[in-house]
């Protein structure tokens, strides 16, 4: 096992073991991110298919604790960072944040004065790396149902939890995150993600 993060087998039981907590339509969301994230990834020569699988597969482990909104990310960080898990840890909270600043998000702030320095000064430090960037892209692209387009699932988001003044600017900044990918795989994301669903579609806040 790798130090930083646990293999595909411990992560899928992992996330087996978390439904049972907290079943919701967040697992399926959390599998189709982790396929998107394998299927980018492979594309990419700097990149390692494998734990980005991995990587996106666990974005969402936090929501192991209940219903959650934003809260979910540092329950995330806690627990991975619990076993070891540094890569996975940091993941469950920069997926949240492709703007980097704690009030870019839109979902309930549901955290301890606490866990809310604590998030915030992270994200003010931690550095980036194409696998932050690449689950921040695939949480944009994936829905419990399948693949869809990035505008569909931001809109969606929307309507679920509003908007506030950073909505224009985190829509940008994932539609360069896309461009970058686009780039680095020479390719369209689309080409690479199987049966991209282009109908309407109803995702719960779980």
């Amino acid at each position: 096992m790798n130090k930083k993060y646990p293999n595909k087998d411990v992560a899928i039981n992992v996330l087996k073991e978390a439904k049972r907590l907290n079943k919701g339509k967040w697992v399926k969301h959390s599998e189709y991110v982790a396929l998107a994230c394998k299927n980018i990834s492979k594309c990419c020569n700097d990149m390692d298919s494998n734990k980005a699988y991995i990587l996106g597969l666990l974005h969402d482990i936090g929501r192991r604790v209940g219903v959650v909104q934003e809260r979910h990310t540092i329950e995330g960080f806690k627990y991975c960072s619990n076993r070891g898990w540094e890569d996975v840890a940091k993941i469950c909270i920069t997926h949240s944040y492709s703007i980097k600043d704690i009030r870019s998000v839109i979902g309930k702030l549901d955290v301890t004065k606490e866990d809310y320095n604590f998030i915030k000064k992270y994200i003010d430090f931690v550095v980036y790396d194409d696998y932050d960037l690449l689950i921040q892209l695939c949480d944009a692209l994936a829905v419990p149902t399948g693949f869809c387009l990035m505008e569909q699932r931001l809109i969606d988001v929307t309507r679920r939890y509003g908007v506030n003044e950073y909505t224009i600017m985190r829509w940008d900044k994932l539609f360069e995150i896309k461009k970058y990918f686009e780039r680095k795989m020479n390719c369209s994301i689309c080409e690479v993600l199987p049966n991209v669903i282009e109908n309407t579609f109803s995702y719960d806040k779980r």
